[in-house]
């Protein structure tokens, strides 16, 4: 009984078939994850997004390879992912796209089309290289927060003026202690925006911070 309940359950797939769909998916997604880390553009980055990627790809191709045998199951698997909400939000667009690009993995390798499989994850990884390395020669948005002495506006905007080709004012807030002022930029390098602005004499400090902006100039 218990050789013929072995025998049913890889009736499908073989115990090497698994572990060959689990070891390409684990290296897609690697290969997956160390794009993301080498085109990665915020602020912070987060290991744990890379180790998502992995896992995701994974599942997904265990997921495929399963319900790619049993018509019932596939129908049932549906049913029970369309009542699945996902909570957690996606703080940057092009985090979806990473995740779109492991399901799609995943389900090539899962169908075990390897080679279909090697050639996207080749083709989209050299895409996503390419747009970093453009991305890296343009300019980014960056935020300048000062406070300083409100009768030293004038030469804070002069030097602004000087340092930097575009800029604008985002928010401004005085009070008996001083002022604040929050501004958004667009700057090639990192320039030296910071130091300038700390040699005005009633400048106290000055923050250069990166920043994701929708808007444009």
């Amino acid at each position: 009984v218990a050789s013929s309940w072995w025998d049913e359950q890889f009736s499908q797939f073989r115990p090497k078939d698994i572990l060959l769909v689990l070891l390409f998916a684990l290296a897609a997604s690697i290969i997956i994850a160390l794009v993301y880390k080498k085109t990665y553009r915020g602020v912070l980055y987060n290991p744990s997004f890379s180790v998502t990627l992995i896992l995701l790809t994974m599942v997904t191709s265990s997921v495929v390879m399963a319900i790619g045998t049993n018509v019932a199951l596939s129908m049932g698997m549906v049913g029970a992912l369309s009542i699945v909400r996902f909570r957690t939000a996606v703080k940057d667009a092009i985090d979806t796209s990473y995740m779109f690009w492991a399901i799609t993995m995943g389900i090539f390798i899962g169908s075990k089309y390897y080679l279909p499989a090697l050639i996207a994850l080749g083709g989209i990884a050299i895409v996503m290289l390419a747009i970093s390395f453009v991305r890296l020669r343009t300019s980014e948005s960056y935020l300048v927060v000062v406070h300083y002495d409100p009768v030293d506006e004038p030469e804070i905007d002069a030097e602004l003026h000087r340092s930097v080709r575009n800029y604008r004012v985002r928010s401004k807030t005085i009070t008996r202690a001083g002022a604040e002022m929050t501004v958004e930029m667009q700057l090639s390098q990192r320039a030296d925006v910071v130091s300038h602005v700390l040699d005005i004499p009633g400048v106290h400090d000055a923050t250069l911070v990166s920043c994701q902006s929708e808007a444009a100039f």
